[in-house]
């Protein structure tokens, strides 16, 4: 009966048996986590800016900043006959 004596894990095999469990939990985890962002389709996009930057005119760009009062009436006036006379030429 003494030969069954030494043949069981030691340390190490307790050892690489958790680190073992850690890493397969963690790759399923990870499968799962996959598997939901590959089949919810693309993700939304962030915030924009405050205004349509992009698809405003000038004239809209202008008047948001005199809206957000940014620009006094003198100015707004004045940057808006700029602007209209360069759209002129």
């Amino acid at each position: 009966m003494m030969f069954w004596f030494d043949h069981d894990m030691s340390g190490w095999g307790y050892a690489g048996m958790a680190v073992g469990m850690v890493v397969f939990w963690a790759l399923v985890i990870a499968g799962i986590v996959a598997l939901v962002r590959f089949t919810a389709g693309p993700s939304q996009a962030g915030p924009g800016p405050s205004y349509p930057a992009y698809t405003a005119s000038p004239e809209q760009l202008l008047a948001a900043r005199f809206a957000r009062g940014e620009i006094d009436d003198a100015e707004y006036r004045q940057r808006l006959a700029v602007l209209r006379g360069a759209e002129r030429r």
